[in-house]
């Protein structure tokens, strides 16, 4: 296992979370299944330590993530943002989990900012911004989950963890690396899924219960968004879908039905760019990026440069504040941008 703080900040880790009394943990906009799952681990370490702890997340998480143990107690600030902002007020220690910068809060981002109790940043993604008293920082690793289990085990703490930590860490991980299919292939990462083995999981299940939810309304949109709305850009091993709140309701599709939808054109032979665009159903004139390649094609590059966004090399996302026939112009200067990279 890897140590992931010196000790110096190792101790005023302890030290934070042994004064604080209501720790309020953090997670980014349209939180996926690393944010919920590692947000969750946290707080039940942090709630066996005898701390009032509150997860709190800007927007709603998909449905099939509602199985985790603790997901029915989260707070989505969107549907309660009052009660949301009185508990982030309350709060003497946050946990930033899964996120960078203050911006992926979105209407979450200025309560918390204006909070001055100490922050934690547990992530994996490039270039954090500062500010943060503790940045715990790893993005060779494949989910902050991933950096949250080495630090437990840094702590002597990784035996004592109960099933259901093992469960939130080994589905954060899990969804973070399309079960294990990129990202994924630094030792450490299987001698982590070992030590959560251990607790009595069952990883088969765990599988399942992410990927093997499909409602009925899913599998129609999958061979429509295949079939009518994918659109390739052949001569560069790229691929652009769309999807608009009107198809939404045409499919009586739920929330996290469309996930994994941008991973499907990449099973395409020779395909190194794949980019999903969906109308944001929360937040009008702006469409929703994802972005996924294969190889070392950029696509964090790709986001921060055209999208507004970030991430990781082969998995990134962004936002734009447009119609969606800019979105696909603004896609489509995109990748001739990237030509060389994509030929």
């Amino acid at each position: 296992m890897e140590k992931i703080l010196s000790e110096e900040a190792l101790s005023c880790f302890r030290q934070l979370t042994a004064e604080a009394q209501h720790i309020v943990i953090c997670a980014h906009v349209n939180p996926d299944g690393d944010a919920l799952g590692s947000s969750l681990a946290m707080k039940k370490y942090l709630s066996r330590e005898g701390k009032d702890v509150q997860v709190v997340v800007p927007t709603s998480f998909p449905d099939f993530l509602r199985w985790l143990p603790g997901a029915t107690e989260v707070k989505v600030y969107a549907r309660h943002e009052a009660e949301v902002a009185d508990v982030v007020k309350a709060a003497d220690l946050f946990l930033v989990a899964d996120f960078n910068d203050p911006s992926r809060l979105m209407g979450l981002q200025e309560t918390v900012m204006d909070n001055p109790a100490p922050k934690i940043m547990i992530d994996h993604h490039t270039a954090p911004s500062d500010f943060c008293q503790i940045v715990a920082s790893r993005p060779e690793m494949c989910a902050t989950a991933e950096v949250w289990c080495h630090l437990l085990d840094q702590m002597g703490e990784l035996e004592h963890i109960s099933h259901d930590e093992a469960v939130c860490i080994y589905t954060a991980m899990m969804c973070d690396t399309g079960a294990f299919t990129y990202a994924s292939n630094r030792p450490a990462v299987y001698e982590c899924i070992g030590k959560l083995l251990a607790c009595g999981i069952d990883k088969d299940k765990i599988y399942r219960n992410v990927f093997w939810t499909a409602s009925p309304a899913r599998m129609k949109l999958m061979g429509y968004m295949l079939y009518v709305k994918m659109e390739l850009v052949p001569q560069m091993h790229a691929s652009i879908m769309t999807l608009t709140n009107s198809e939404r309701r045409l499919f009586g599709i739920k929330n996290g039905d469309t996930e994994g939808f941008v991973n499907m054109p990449l099973q395409i032979m020779g395909m190194r760019l794949s980019v999903f665009l969906a109308e944001d159903t929360e937040h009008p004139g702006v469409i929703k990026v994802s972005l996924r390649s294969v190889d070392d094609f950029p696509c964090n590059e790709m986001a921060a440069r055209f999208f507004n966004g970030g991430g990781h090399k082969n998995a990134s996302g962004g936002r734009l504040q447009c119609n969606m026939e800019e979105a696909v112009k603004t896609v489509k200067n995109a990748i001739r941008a990237y030509e060389t990279l994509l030929k």
